[in-house]
């Protein structure tokens, strides 16, 4: 340091004195170990609550593909329905309906189709995004009304070019 510096520091430090070094441990009493006091009941809960929990609403999250098919109906042609090989010969778009309205205008829709003879259609049911936490509530209803129609031979969801997981091909019965 120049020695002007040098003296301003010395003046302004002159009544400072170093601080001693203590070598004590400081008397920490070690912690218990935490208990979770609840956590065994919490897992049973939670196994439980798994249990009863029903498969086909747990596979209809938001993201989640739609997939179901009759035992009389093979891999391949579920293949080439997954792909969207099928032409769509009608559609139906669901968004903005309550429960009650889809139900019957989807009812409807498949008795009209296989009257038709058709067999294979695009039902849009939305992603559910606007669900909020309720989660894809028509999309969870269609899935389990698919599956009790005995019209309905199978379903998959879409392409992405066609509505993706917001929409399902569905193979009909022909009269």
């Amino acid at each position: 340091m120049p020695d002007k510096e040098g003296g301003l520091f010395r003046r302004l430090m002159g009544d400072a004195r170093p601080i001693g070094q203590d070598n004590r441990i400081p008397d920490y009493k070690a912690r218990p170990k935490a208990k979770a006091l609840f956590r065994r009941k919490d897992e049973l809960a939670v196994l439980q609550e798994s249990l009863d929990a029903d498969i086909d609403e747990i596979e209809t999250s938001a993201g989640e593909s739609l997939r179901f098919n009759r035992p009389s109906i093979g891999k391949r042609i579920m293949r080439k329905l997954a792909r969207g090989n099928y032409a769509v010969q009608s559609e139906i778009d669901l968004h903005g309906m309550t429960v009650p309205e889809a139900k019957d205008a989807l009812r409807e829709f498949i008795r009209e189709c296989g009257f038709r003879g058709f067999s294979c259609v695009r039902v849009v049911h939305g992603k559910g995004l606007g669900s909020g936490d309720r989660g894809p509530i028509l999309k969870s209803k269609v899935n389990n009304w698919l599956r009790r129609w005995d019209e309905v031979l199978a379903f998959v969801s879409t392409r992405q070019v066609h509505g993706g997981t917001g929409a399902v091909y569905v193979l009909l019965k022909k009269d």
